[in-house]
């Protein structure tokens, strides 16, 4: 039998005490985890770092501010000895032997009784990974494992049975690898996808075959307008036992009618998960090189939806309003109408010269940029060929070069 053979045990420390010695780095790193145990956490140490601090101020754990002394482990079950000092942590060792205490230390893994793996944690499961005298390798092993379960490489079937339902998940701006964690590893779990059309389509392609893929924009509406036709797509797959994923590009609750989907779907007695995505409006301006917001320049930014004219009557956007603010300003769907939007921005006082970039299809392979004024962006965005999707910024931040400063 190899020396560093450990038998693996999952430790389950809710209400027990466990005593820490040391509030440095090693125990910073340590302490969230038994505090997400439920563990009675008792720290002893003179000082702690300002984080271990914060934890002690919110009443997660109990902080003596002292050295360790004898009796410090009575009716512990477990230790984590963590300080730099050798002769005290030999001392709060063989303590922790005498009472059957197990005991992990940092600064000799040899004189202990009990090793931590390197953990990882994925929608309920718990990885832990435990190669002896190799921490990194133990990390590494974890970390692959962990991203496997995550993003749906590594198949890890439930075998009882799934409460069927439908998850809103927010696709990102289009690049596949900027959706959530969580987003993709539901996408792998799926029986049914609703995608639309501007969702993160490369996504689609790794689906295994036994998944139906619906296109949104290609449900049958027949008496149904476009949107109840989606809901009842997806309340009918719910009832027939599928677990559902609604794929939305960007956020779904940001222009996105996500919430009009979960109010239908609660109507119908069908549970349902949101998972938010990044926002197109802050990722592709991003991704472009633009920030939306810089010390000195723009302390604010507004997201706007554009899909409406501003003279038209339907429009529930104060034009006048936006264009006294001095801060950036988002355009989202806006392609179409942007000579009208540019001409009551200036209308109602932004300077004409205010810049104006126009991404398309930002965070993709096919992203460009397009950079104007409030004068020329109409013209400069019809000679570009520019098309939807596409994400429209106008102010100071525009021009901003690599160096932060204004070009």
């Amino acid at each position: 039998m190899p020396e560093n053979f450990a038998y693996p045990v999952g430790l389950r420390l809710t209400g027990r005490r466990v005593v820490v010695l040391g509030g440095g780095e090693v125990a910073q790193r340590r302490l969230p985890a038994l505090i997400a145990a439920g563990a009675d956490i008792v720290l002893i140490s003179p000082s702690a770092t300002p984080s271990v601090e914060a934890m002690a101020e919110a009443g997660e754990l109990r902080w003596e501010r002292r050295r360790y002394r004898e009796g410090d482990f009575e009716g512990a079950w477990y230790a984590l000895i963590t300080t730099d000092d050798p002769r005290a942590n030999a001392a709060a060792s063989a303590e922790a032997e005498a009472r059957r205490v197990w005991c992990v230390r940092s600064d000799d893994a040899e004189a202990a009784s009990a090793w931590t793996p390197a953990t990882g944690r994925s929608e309920g499961v718990t990885v832990a990974v435990l190669t002896g005298r190799d921490p990194r390798r133990s990390a590494a092993v974890r970390d692959a494992v962990v991203e496997g379960l995550r993003d749906g490489t590594l198949a890890a079937p439930h075998h009882r049975a799934r409460t069927p339902g439908v998850a809103l998940v927010g696709g990102g701006p289009g690049d596949p690898d900027l959706i959530t964690v969580r987003g993709r590893r539901l996408l792998a779990e799926a029986d049914v996808v609703v995608a639309d059309r501007l969702g993160p389509r490369d996504l689609l392609d790794e689906l295994p075959p036994h998944v139906e893929v619906i296109d949104a924009a290609k449900i049958p509406y027949g008496r149904y307008m476009a949107q109840e036709a989606i809901n009842n797509a997806l309340i009918e797959h719910a009832k027939a036992g599928k677990a559902v994923v609604r794929l939305k590009g960007g956020d779904p609750f940001v222009f996105g009618r996500g919430m009009e989907e979960v109010a239908a779907l609660a109507e119908a007695g069908i549970a349902c998960t949101v998972v938010p995505g990044v926002t197109s409006a802050i990722s592709v301006p991003s991704a472009a090189g633009i920030p939306v917001t810089h010390r000195g320049v723009a302390h604010e930014f507004t997201v706007v939806s554009g899909h409406v004219a501003p003279d038209d009557p339907s429009s529930l956007v104060d034009w006048a309003a936006l264009a006294r603010l001095r801060g950036t300003l988002v355009l989202l769907m806006a392609v179409e109408k942007i000579g009208a939007i540019a001409a009551a921005l200036v209308a109602h006082g932004r300077g004409a010269d205010t810049p104006v970039a126009v991404v398309q299809e930002g965070t993709t392979a096919a992203q460009r940029r397009v950079d104007a004024t409030l004068a020329t962006v109409a013209d400069a965005v019809a000679a570009a060929g520019i098309r939807p999707p596409a994400v429209v910024v106008v102010g100071e931040v525009v021009a901003l070069g690599q160096d932060g400063h204004l070009g």
